[in-house]
């Protein structure tokens, strides 16, 4: 059972290791560097032209070890950690173009924001669509039309309500990762946290699975997720691969992850929470990347109202810098914040199974 993920994470992070600076150079060479918007923090500006596009890296290295994890271990993929991948290489597609464009038209801006809107849109359906096939025996397809916190509860929303949560999850994610993405390291750390999070419960899940009922000592709090071993395998390559970039992200970064990385990363946590039945729970694993969203939620809406900002700038990251923080102080701080909140979610993800008890 562990080999898989332990091969997974392994390799993730060795891949991410050696290849990050090879597509460091390739970027380099062709010129596809970072534009730096004129009205942020001034120490920024030194940052203009350092590659970007790197979330190319873990992408690929997440995928390659998922399936030589596969191999070496001889396991068959499963479905939910398929559609995990696939949410995460489409969006990934889409942050891609954006960044293209950014680079070959030097703005700031890449993507139109309608065009930005439809190819989430295009993907976050497909994903909620297929996570309602493919039953396994039990009946349990990849993702479930209740709602869930540590596991499902509550009435059934029904197939279309759930298209139109699901999409809202995973536009909520990606653009609160793309928003956190501001500072070197600073998304990719608190990433590797909540994946770290994502193995412990897929294995947890798996152990405490009503597959298994019969041989379980407390079967009243057993978990119904299809394949809850897979997640554990998937979360793992992530959190490796991560890794391995933030070794080249950290500051001084030598790439940034850009759109097709934030992206990306934001996919993959939803389409994680979704398909281990913790969709609420997200909200608090991943607190940092809700905290930084709304953030920007309150200076829109306190400008539009009242003509009047409540930070010094958003995101709120760039608030602190612009108070005197250093760079690396706000992130590590962060970084404490976001493993504070991983702590709290998986102690109340433990709770709600001991209070089945």
């Amino acid at each position: 059972m562990m080999k898989q993920i332990l091969f997974a994470g392994v390799i993730g992070l060795f891949l991410t290791l050696i290849g990050t600076p090879l597509l460091i150079k390739l970027l380099a060479r062709k010129g596809y560097g970072q534009y730096i918007r004129d009205d942020g923090p001034r120490e920024h500006a030194s940052k203009r032209g350092t590659p970007t596009m790197g979330g190319i890296a873990f992408i690929l290295a997440t995928i390659a070890a998922y399936f030589l994890s596969k191999v070496i271990t001889g396991k068959p993929p499963t479905f939910s950690g398929l559609l995990v991948l696939g949410l995460m290489g489409g969006m990934g597609l889409v942050g891609f173009l954006d960044d293209y464009i950014k680079i070959v038209k030097r703005r700031s801006l890449g993507l139109r924001a309608k065009a930005k809107m439809a190819g989430q849109l295009i993907v976050g359906i497909a994903f909620a669509v297929l996570a309602l096939q493919f039953a396994d025996a039990r009946g349990n397809t990849p993702a479930s039309t209740k709602l869930s916190f540590v596991q499902d509860f509550g009435w059934t929303i029904g197939p279309v309500l759930f298209v139109v949560w699901a999409i809202f999850m995973i536009l909520a994610m990606s653009n609160g990762v793309n928003l956190t993405d501001g500072l070197d390291g600073l998304a990719t750390g608190a990433s590797v946290l909540v994946f770290g999070a994502y193995t412990f419960i897929g294995v947890w899940q798996f152990q405490e699975s009503c597959a298994n009922a019969q041989t379980l000592t407390n079967p009243a709090a057993c978990y119904e997720v299809r394949d809850p071993l897979d997640l554990a395998v998937v979360s793992s390559a992530l959190m490796g691969a991560c890794l391995g970039f933030l070794w080249w992200n950290t500051s001084p970064a030598k790439i940034f992850m850009g759109d097709t990385g934030s992206l990306a990363l934001g996919g993959a946590l939803a389409g994680l929470a979704i398909c281990s039945r913790t969709e609420l729970l997200l909200a608090l694993l991943g607190g940092l990347f809700v905290l930084i969203t709304m953030s920007v939620v309150i200076q829109v809406g306190s400008f539009r109202l009242t003509g009047k900002r409540v930070f010094r700038m958003a995101p709120l990251q760039h608030h602190f810098e612009l108070k005197g923080w250093s760079e690396v102080l706000v992130v590590v701080r962060f970084w404490i914040i976001q493993g504070i909140c991983v702590i709290v979610g998986l102690g109340i993800f433990y709770a709600g199974w001991a209070a089945e008890k």
